[in-house]
């Protein structure tokens, strides 16, 4: 299993926003969307809000692959649960986000979206 560089922890998990896309059957990526990425310790995690039934979170669990991107850095990375404790991804997700307000940082903190928390692990 490959592990980030420290360059890359740095730029993606101190980035505000991630573009995030997962492999269609056929190999291609579909459309990037934007969301939320918290580093905790040597590992890059996101989560879905408003649940399982997202769709990029639903196609992301389905393909396990995919790419993602934010200021100049594109990795392709594998998607895998997360064995991080939820409450330190929750904690690491208001320290980074809570300036926006409890009605949207509520929406990837809590006991309903701690299962839902992927881990990005670079491809080889």
């Amino acid at each position: 299993m490959s592990t980030w560089s420290e360059q890359d922890l740095t730029a993606i998990g101190g980035a505000d926003e991630l573009d995030i896309s997962s492999r269609r059957g056929d190999g291609t990526l579909r459309p990037y969307v934007t969301i939320w990425v918290v580093r905790v310790g040597d590992d890059l995690c996101v989560r879905s809000a408003y649940g399982a039934n997202n769709g990029w979170y639903r196609r992301a669990r389905a393909a396990g692959i995919g790419s993602v991107r934010v200021g100049g850095v594109e990795r392709e990375v594998t998607f895998a649960d997360s064995p991080a404790d939820p409450a330190v991804v929750d904690r690491a997700y208001h320290d980074k986000y809570d300036r926006y307000g409890p009605a949207i940082v509520g929406t990837v903190t809590g006991p309903e979206v701690g299962p839902l928390t992927l881990r990005l692990l670079p491809k080889s």
